[in-house]
């Protein structure tokens, strides 16, 4: 017997029959020949050899293991005998990221996979393209594992999960590009890492910027740019992407996964359980890995557990516009076109995300639904809800939208803004932000206005940590949007709809009235929509607690006029209850907002039926030509009211604005823009002022005060 026999005979893979050998030999080679002849499989042979080889890997299927060994070495060549000798001493391939899309011919495939074979692993799950397999099923010893033996389970593992039967590469949708997972997120691409960057079977023709969004360990590059045949810029995200051919093993792990996980009722239901849901289905993902792949590369292990994390509990790709914090709003209109995004530099933008059926928008919206208690369907199809993250969710369905169903979301800051953030991007300056806060320190209720998207909920948000936190405060909102620091005294509320059999409603006007035996000393209320929610809300302040609210208004002099004509519709005398009016602009062609105009209700000079009408008193006010805010004139009613509640002059008044002024310069000097320090540093100022003051004017380190709550 030759040197080449023994080889075969000590791997297992050949017959006994010795006299046979030469016949056998010839006749493998014959079907090799005949296999590379045969092309490429076609998808659906693809997807079943991986759904084959993964059963094989399982140990699902199988027969006696000398019965498998005589058939591998009938149906396999001498260079293929040997690939399997290397591989039986061998541990199981890792999968690794791979940057290129470009494919080796069979014959480096074959090397390629006999150098992985000889010097470790390499094999990836996720790849750049289309396979090619050049065994049919027979060869892949399909039925013929043995059963409960160690030995044979690793061989077929190997045989199963190896070489052609996972991918190598990994696919980045639309381009060749290299992923560095390493670099710090949001970080904007050096140009000549994307100098042609691939838009669906075209390339953008110029690129304005990149940078790097990380959701959920699944990296993507955002690239924008523009192209000859598009009228608006593209949004073009470029993501790893699982194979056709690795398709079949991924949905094996998510069916394994979802039979191993066991949820409780409030997990399924709450959308504040989320991260919990997140962490026992990426606990089960990456137990399930294990043990299929052992010896995986750790990298390409994340970004598989991350993408099954999306598809399982999450909105698919939907995620990585959710965590690019430079998106203030997406908008999915329909299946027949891609997905809008509203950048902050750029604006509206066309991104290459798409979905293939308006199913599958259906059932992201059922998803957010059922999250928040909520359902939506052709009897109920419009959706107002909110995401885990704090995010405004709108969805509406066929037959009511036309084109195909629909969802927006309004994305909210994962860093809550400050008064600081504001003062330093010139939304508000800090002689109104003082006086503002003066506003609140003494109970005075304040009314914001603007427009869609101009920042009404934002300035209240910042505005909320002015209040003393020894005071209660309760919210009361048709969907959350409130993030209020956590050392405040809150109580958030949000209202219900009525289940399918019109029973169970709670109403904002419910919430207001049961507000007010929760002896609250502040009711902060999201919007005001209907004459009854006002009616109340008035009543409150007449009742003398402090009230904030937003309204939909352009200018000071439009808030008056519509809470006093319909639909809102309020009686004059309530609408005096008005102590501050903050009217907030969005300055669309240059991209930001402004604190447009701060007033106080008053009488206008107008007549009306032979009565002076109520109007306002415009005390400051934003200068569009200088970017400035000034003011306009002095304040009559709101100083009246300070003087009442203070006891203090109009000197004084005005002294403690000053000092205010130099505290908020002070932490805008040592960039203080945590939510919670800010908070910190407010609450100290309530309880010794002068000690604060002293600090500002000292350019003291503010730190000093937040490590002392520490």
């Amino acid at each position: 017997m030759s040197d080449e026999d023994d080889s075969i005979i000590e791997s297992g893979m050949m017959n006994e029959d010795e006299e046979n050998e030469d016949e056998d030999i010839e006749q493998a080679e014959q079907e090799e020949i005949s296999d590379e002849s045969s092309g490429s499989m076609d998808i659906e042979d693809e997807i079943e050899k991986n759904l084959e080889a993964i059963e094989e890997a399982s140990g699902t299927a199988g027969t006696e293991e000398e019965n498998s060994k005589e058939k591998k070495t009938d149906s396999k060549g001498p260079e293929e005998e040997k690939d399997l000798e290397k591989s039986e001493g061998s541990e199981e391939d890792d999968f690794q990221l791979v940057e290129s899309e470009d494919f080796e011919d069979e014959e480096e495939e074959e090397d390629e996979q006999e150098d992985n074979v000889e010097g470790g692993s390499d094999s990836s799950i996720i790849e750049d393209g289309d396979m090619e397999k050049d065994e049919d099923p027979e060869e892949n010893g399909e039925g013929s594992e043995g059963p409960g033996k160690e030995d044979e389970d690793t061989e077929e593992d190997v045989e199963g999960l190896e070489g052609d039967e996972v991918p190598e590469e990994v696919e980045i949708e639309g381009g060749k590009n290299e992923i560095e997972v390493e670099e710090p997120e949001h970080e904007d691409i050096p140009e000549e890492d994307h100098e042609e960057v691939e838009y669906g079977e075209s390339t953008l023709d110029e690129v304005h910027q990149s940078y790097k969004v990380d959701a959920d360990q699944v990296p993507a590059k955002i690239m924008i740019g523009d192209k000859d045949d598009e009228y608006v810029p593209i949004y073009f995200i470029n993501r790893p992407q699982i194979s056709l051919g690795t398709e079949a093993f991924v949905d094996n792990v998510k069916q394994r996964v979802i039979e191993n996980v066991q949820l409780t009722r409030e997990e399924f239901t709450d959308s504040d359980e989320i991260e919990t849901v997140k962490r026992k289905f990426s606990e089960e993902v990456e137990k399930q890995l294990d043990d299929l792949l052992p010896d995986s590369d750790e990298r390409a292990k994340e970004i598989l557990i991350g993408n099954l994390i999306h598809d399982m509990v999450g909105l698919g790709d939907v995620e990585i516009l959710l965590n690019d914090p430079r998106l203030e709003e997406l908008v999915i209109n329909s299946a027949d076109e891609p997905t809008w995004v509203y950048h902050q530099e750029h604006g509206w933008l066309k991104s290459n995300l798409t979905f293939e059926d308006e199913e599958e928008i259906y059932n992201y919206s059922s998803e957010i639904a059922r999250r928040v208690g909520k359902n939506i369907s052709s009897l109920d199809p419009l959706l107002d809800a909110h995401l885990p993250s704090g995010d405004r969710v709108n969805s509406t369905i066929q037959p009511i939208s036309t084109h195909g169903n629909t969802i927006t979301i309004r994305k909210f800051a994962r860093d809550p803004w400050t008064v600081i953030d504001f003062i330093k991007n010139g939304t508000i300056n800090k002689e109104v932000a003082a006086f503002l806060w003066l506003c609140l320190q003494y109970e005075l209720s304040v009314l914001v206005s603007g427009g869609t998207g101009a920042g009404k909920t934002s300035l209240l948000n910042v505005l909320m940590p002015f209040i003393p936190p020894s005071q209660r405060i309760i919210s009361i909102e048709d969907t959350r949007e409130v993030q209020l620091p956590e050392f405040l005294h809150w109580v958030p509320l949000t209202t219900r709809e009525a289940n399918p059999e019109g029973k169970g409603e709670i109403s904002m006007l419910d919430l207001l009235v049961n507000s007010l035996r929760m002896r609250p000393d502040r009711i902060l209320v999201g919007e005001i929509r209907k004459k009854r929610q006002a009616e109340v809300l008035f009543e409150a302040m007449h009742t003398g607690h402090s009230v904030y609210s937003t309204i939909h208004a352009d200018t000071a002099e439009q808030t008056v006029q519509r809470l006093l004509n319909p639909p809102i519709d309020v009686a004059e005398q309530m609408v005096k209850s008005v102590d501050v009016n903050v009217v907030m602009f969005r300055e669309r062609r240059r991209n930001f907002r402004r604190v447009f105009q701060v007033a106080e209700v008053s009488k206008s000079g107008y007549k009306r039926g032979g009565e002076t009408e109520l109007g306002a008193n415009v005390i400051y006010a934003w200068d569009s030509e200088e970017d400035e805010i000034n003011k306009e004139r002095e304040s009559t009613e709101i100083v009246e009211k300070l003087k009442l509640h203070t006891g203090m002059s109009r000197g004084e008044i005005f002294d403690n604005v000053d000092e205010k002024q130099d505290v908020l310069q002070w932490l805008v000097d040592h960039d203080i823009t945590d939510v919670d320090q800010v908070g910190k540093i407010i609450a100290q100022y309530y309880s010794d002022e002068d000690m604060v003051v002293e600090m500002a004017q000292n350019d003291e380190d503010p730190l000093e005060i937040v490590e002392k709550y520490d």
